[in-house]
C-alpha cells in the first residue's frame, strides 16, 4: 500500500484503506518532523497564516454554508456559536499561528544534565510524541489550533472534525496543505480526515501502529466513547462543570464583575461557570444585583432553597443541576456556609476543570488553591481565563482533566515527552 495521502472519493468509501493511508503518511511525516528545524516549522506556521489571510472570503463562505446547514438541521444555539467563524475569530486563528511561531521550540531541550560517579552525564531531552490523532466537534478554529501546536512541537497530526463543520474544515485544510508546501514540509504532517463516515473515528483510535496518542474534544458522549474504545493513550476531559465561589470577605464589585463575565462572556465553552456559590453573609447583598445582570443577558437561574428565598424568580435547582455542564444561558446558584462547604460542593459535583474563589482573605485563597483538585484553580479571576491563549501557550489543543500525561490547557510541552540522554567519553560499566 502506498503511503501517499489518499483523497479520492473511491478511496474514502473504503474507510479502512483510507485511514490506513492517512496513518502511513502521518508516520512517515512524523519522522521528517523530528528532523525539522525550528526555522522550517516557524516558516510553515507563518505560511499557513498568510494562506488563511488570503482565503478569508473562501473560509467565510464555507462557514456560512455550514451555519446554514446547521440551522436547517436544528443545531442548538451553543453548537452554532461554536461553529461560527466570525471575522474576529479568523483574526484570532491567524494571530494564534503567529504567537505559536514566536514561542520557544521545546524540542531538543535537555534538562537536568548531571555527572554520575562513572563520569557519564545523564539528562532528559524533550522530544515529540509522534503522531497525534485529534477528534473534535463543531469548532473549525480547532483545526488551526491543533495543526499549529502539533507542527511546532514536531509532531504529525491526523485531524477529524465534526460533520457539521465539514465545509469550513475543508477550506482551512487547503490553507494548511498549501502552507506546508510553501515551507517544504511534508503534506502528511497535518491531514484533515475528508470523510464524515463515523467509522473513520473507530479506525483512528484503533491504529497503534500509526497513532501514538488521541486527543478528543467534544461532548461527553464522544469522549466517553473514545476513552472506552481507544487502543492508544488518550488525553481528555469529560466535562467543564466550573465554579465561582464568592467568599464573605470579597470585594463585591470584583465579585460581581467576575461572576457576570464567567457566565456570560461565552456560553458554549468548557471554562464557562456553570455553578455560582455564594457565602451566606453576602448573599442578600450580591444575589439581587447579579440576578438583574443575568436577566439582561437572558440567563435562567436555578437555585437552592436559600437562593430562592432571596430570588423567588429563580427556578428550583434539582440535584442533577449541580453536576450539569449547560453550555447555555443557564446557571445553578447555591448559598453556602463558608469555604469548607464550598470546597465540599466542588469536590462532590465538579469535574476538576476550573474553579475560582473571590476573596480578600489571603489565608482562604491559599487554602482554596491547595484543596481544590482541579486542573486550573483561580483567585480573584474569571474562569474564562482557563485557556491556552490566555495562559501564553499561543493556542491549546484542549484542556485535560487527566493527571497523566498532561493537565490543564495542553500546549507545546503537553505534546512532547522526554527521553533520557547519556553523554560519555568512552566509559564502560565496571
Amino acid at each position: 500500500m502506498s503511503a501517499q495521502v489518499i483523497s479520492t472519493d473511491e478511496a474514502i468509501r473504503d474507510v479502512e484503506t483510507y485511514m490506513a493511508g492517512l496513518g502511513q503518511a502521518a508516520r512517515q511525516a512524523a519522522a521528517a518532523m523530528r528532523r525539522a528545524s525550528s526555522g522550517a516549522k516557524n516558516a510553515a506556521l507563518l505560511a499557513i497564516a498568510a494562506r488563511l489571510e488570503a482565503q478569508r472570503k473562501a473560509i467565510a463562505a464555507a462557514n456560512a454554508e455550514d451555519m446554514a446547514r446547521g440551522r436547517d438541521g436544528g443545531l442548538d444555539a451553543a453548537l452554532l456559536d461554536r461553529l461560527e467563524l466570525t471575522a474576529p475569530r479568523i483574526d484570532a486563528m491567524i494571530e494564534g499561528l503567529h504567537q505559536v511561531a514566536a514561542l520557544p521550540d521545546p524540542v531538543g531541550e535537555i534538562d537536568g544534565l548531571r555527572y554520575r560517579p562513572s563520569g557519564i552525564q545523564v539528562g532528559q531531552m524533550r522530544v515529540p510524541l509522534g503522531v497525534i490523532g485529534i477528534i473534535y466537534e463543531s469548532r473549525p478554529n480547532v483545526t488551526v489550533e491543533a495543526a499549529s501546536l502539533c507542527l511546532k512541537s514536531g509532531n504529525a497530526a491526523i485531524l477529524r472534525g465534526g460533520s457539521e463543520a465539514r465545509a469550513s474544515n475543508a477550506a482551512i485544510a487547503a490553507c494548511i496543505r498549501d502552507g506546508l508546501a510553501d515551507a517544504g514540509l511534508p503534506e502528511g504532517a497535518v491531514q484533515v480526515v475528508a470523510t464524515t463516515d463515523r467509522a473513520a473515528v473507530g479506525r483512528l483510535i484503533a491504529m497503534p501502529e500509526y497513532v501514538d496518542v488521541i486527543i478528543p474534544r467534544g461532548g461527553k458522549s464522544l469522549i466517553e466513547r473514545i476513552s472506552r474504545e481507544a487502543r492508544v493513550p488518550v488525553i481528555k476531559h469529560l466535562d467543564g462543570v466550573c465554579h465561582v465561589y464568592v467568599d464573605a470577605t470579597a470585594d463585591l464589585d470584583k465579585a460581581f464583575a467576575i461572576a457576570v463575565n464567567a457566565k456570560t462572556h461565552r456560553y458554549g465553552t468548557c471554562n464557562t461557570m456553570e455553578t455560582l456559590l455564594v457565602d451566606a453573609p453576602v448573599a442578600e447583598h450580591l444575589l439581587p444585583r447579579l440576578a438583574a445582570a443575568y436577566a439582561e443577558h437572558g440567563v435562567e437561574l436555578r437555585g437552592c432553597e436559600r437562593t430562592r428565598a432571596i430570588l423567588p424568580e429563580a427556578a428550583v435547582a434539582s440535584e442533577a443541576d449541580w453536576g450539569t455542564e449547560y453550555l447555555a444561558p443557564v446557571l445553578a446558584v447555591r448559598v453556602v456556609e463558608g469555604i469548607e462547604a464550598a470546597i465540599e460542593h466542588i469536590e462532590r459535583h465538579g469535574s476538576h476543570h476550573t474553579d475560582a474563589i473571590v476573596t480578600d482573605d489571603y489565608g482562604l485563597a491559599r487554602r482554596f488553591l491547595a484543596e481544590v483538585d482541579s486542573s486550573s484553580v483561580m483567585v480573584n479571576a474569571s474562569t474564562r481565563f482557563a485557556d491556552g491563549f490566555e495562559y501564553g501557550l499561543g493556542a491549546e489543543i484542549g484542556i485535560s482533566t487527566d493527571k497523566l500525561h498532561a493537565r490543564g490547557p495542553v500546549g507545546l510541552e503537553g505534546l512532547t515527552t522526554r527521553k533520557y540522554v547519556v553523554l560519555g567519553d568512552g566509559q564502560i560499566r565496571q
